[in-house]
């Protein structure tokens, strides 16, 4: 399983000054999503992100390079993984249980709550749309004719509505990373940490990864 040291990075960071904190990402180590599961079609869209916790928030960026990009859904807890979508699955106790945060290309959020696909608990739409978003589109503009796209991203503790969180200092935790589309031209599912099963699944947990926050 793979593992990720999560640096903090001092400072308060909001939707006004997110565009500082994308910068700041840039300087950290960047962690392939590269895990090409369940196609067989050869389409392998290239995928990274880097992390960081903050004052009451983890700071994520994605950064994508791909073929077809679709960006439709606009509201909180829409479908967003029928677009150009990243994702990021965070379990934070030791009872199975995790949240899932699903993005498109414009920063719409889906998140829930649980221990598997199946009857998972829905956050409420205002703690989702705390969740700041900064996206940067260029289009066919890669030297390879591919669109390339970064997500920035704060995630601020009170999204996580079933923990009491203060800080991230010295926790360890469990999570996955992905890049999929299920309505693209080439629909594909892509992992950071490795997933053994024959059918498409995120949410298997026993294939989750190791994160640490310093």
């Amino acid at each position: 399983m793979k593992e990720v040291c999560v640096p903090f990075i001092p400072g308060n960071y909001n939707e006004n000054n997110l565009d500082e904190l994308s910068a700041l990402l840039n300087r950290e180590q960047k962690h392939g999503i590269d895990n090409l599961l369940w196609t067989d079609t050869g389409y392998f869209p290239s995928v990274s992100f880097s992390i960081a916790h903050v004052n009451n928030s983890i700071a994520l960026k994605y950064f994508v390079k791909e073929q077809h990009t679709r960006a439709t859904y606009t509201a909180v807890n829409d479908p967003v993984y029928k677009d150009s979508c990243v994702e990021f699955f965070l379990g934070l106790g030791d009872d199975g249980n995790y949240y899932n945060m699903e993005f498109n290309t414009l920063g719409t959020a889906l998140v829930g709550f649980g221990k598997d696909r199946n009857g998972r608990l829905g956050i409420p739409d205002d703690k989702v749309r705390d969740i700041k978003s900064l996206s940067n589109i260029n289009w066919a503009q890669d030297a390879t004719g591919l669109n390339a796209w970064e997500l920035t991203l704060l995630v601020p503790f009170s999204v996580f509505i079933y923990h009491d969180i203060k800080t991230l200092e010295g926790i360890t935790s469990k999570a996955n990373f992905f890049k999929c589309g299920d309505e693209l031209p080439e629909p594909h599912f892509i992992s950071w940490n490795n997933i053994d099963s024959p059918v498409p699944d995120f949410h298997l947990s026993k294939f989750f990864g190791t994160i640490k926050f310093n």
